[in-house]
């Protein structure tokens, strides 16, 4: 009988399907483990609070994180391109100051002044990425500038006080949904914005563009010498950050309302999601939907802390916290396997080799 049960679970090893052994793989990499990480989160706040684990919480929870989820989808093209784009947080402001003094009471201007958001966000990620790849400024004083520029027109804009007041149709994308669903009741519209952007990522990293910014980030050099226009790829990351800030602001607006507080601190959420999510600054390595998976793991925390009494105001020193302790993980995670890549590669050159020919008996004398 032993020996049936010794013959069994030495074979049910091989019988394990390709597909379970690439998710037991993934799930051991920096990118992988953000998902435990956030099963384990959602368990402990289950835990602490039984009301959350309901459908209908969960899934409202899920249409609040939605906003800073895209934001952080939208951080992940420019790390891992290499750069950084700390104006987002502005662009969300301004997105949001534009939607509430334009739009107004007239529901008419809804469509014409979100083409106009999205012009504008494409517009501001072009300027951040010609003055980096061109211009050769690098990307963390050019959107610290862009930050402090469009944060200071708002205030000038405003007198740093809350103004506008959009349509409700407008409003409506941020805090309505599809009615009537099964157990859900309800779909928040910013759940299904999300999805669709992720949808989008995804399949937008699968297709050249995708695999040639991840060449970008990881050898930029390298890359320019297979013929990549590498000013151009990464000009597109920063243009699809600007868009996805204008996303979350057009969802903000909805909830949040038309004030400068909205949209700050949005840069640093989304890098604090991106690494948390195994993305590692410097570029070249990462998986588009860890960094929204590292955005529900970082809202969780926080939920998980408010149900344990810990004050809101240590939120800035988690974040700080996580950001280091997941870029030295995850640093040191990939240098251990470039080390084990170059020693393979090395033990593969030399069993390769020819070997030395031994010489004749003229070339002996």
């Amino acid at each position: 009988m032993s020996t049936a049960v010794t013959d069994r679970a030495a074979v049910l090893p091989h019988n394990r399907s390709p597909w379970g052994r690439r998710v037991l793989r993934s799930l051991r990499t920096p990118s992988g483990a953000v998902f435990v990480l956030l099963a384990v989160l959602l368990a402990a706040v289950v835990a602490a609070n039984p009301s959350f684990g309901e459908p209908g919480s969960l899934i409202r929870f899920a249409g609040r994180t939605a906003p800073i989820a895209i934001a952080a989808i939208g951080q992940y093209f420019v790390i891992v391109s290499g750069e950084f784009d700390l104006s987002m947080g502005s662009v969300v402001t301004a997105q949001v100051f534009l939607a509430g003094n334009l739009v107004g009471q007239d529901d008419g201007r809804t469509v014409p002044v979100l083409v106009l958001m999205l012009l504008l966000g494409a517009g501001v990620g072009l300027v951040n990425g010609l003055l980096t790849t061109l211009l050769k400024v690098p990307s963390f004083i050019v959107t610290l500038g862009t930050m402090l520029a469009l944060l200071g027109l708002v205030l000038y804009w405003t007198g740093g006080a809350a103004t506008g007041n959009p349509a409700d149709s407008f409003r409506r994308i941020g805090r309505g949904g599809i009615d009537g669903i099964p157990v859900l009741e309800i779909l928040p519209y910013p759940v299904v914005v999300l999805a669709v952007v992720a949808a989008g990522a995804v399949w937008l990293m699968r297709r050249p563009y995708g695999r040639t910014l991840i060449a970008v980030g990881d050898n930029p050099r390298a890359a320019a010498l297979t013929g990549a226009r590498v000013w151009w790829i990464r000009t597109r990351a920063f243009m699809l950050s600007s868009l996805a800030a204008t996303v979350a602001g057009i969802i903000l607006v909805g909830y949040a309302g038309v004030h400068p507080s909205v949209g700050r601190g949005y840069e640093f959420t989304a890098i604090t999601a991106v690494v948390l999510g195994g993305v590692v600054l410097g570029g070249g390595r990462g998986w588009v939907l860890s960094a929204a998976a590292g955005a529900f793991a970082l809202e969780t925390l926080f939920a998980l802390l408010n149900f344990l009494g810990v004050e809101s105001t240590w939120r800035e020193t988690v974040q700080g916290v996580i950001i280091i302790l997941a870029v030295a993980a995850g640093t040191q995670t990939w240098q251990r396997r470039r080390r084990g890549r170059g020693r393979a590669a090395h033990e593969e050159q030399r069993v390769l080799a020819p070997e030395p020919t031994v010489g004749t008996d003229e070339e002996g004398r």
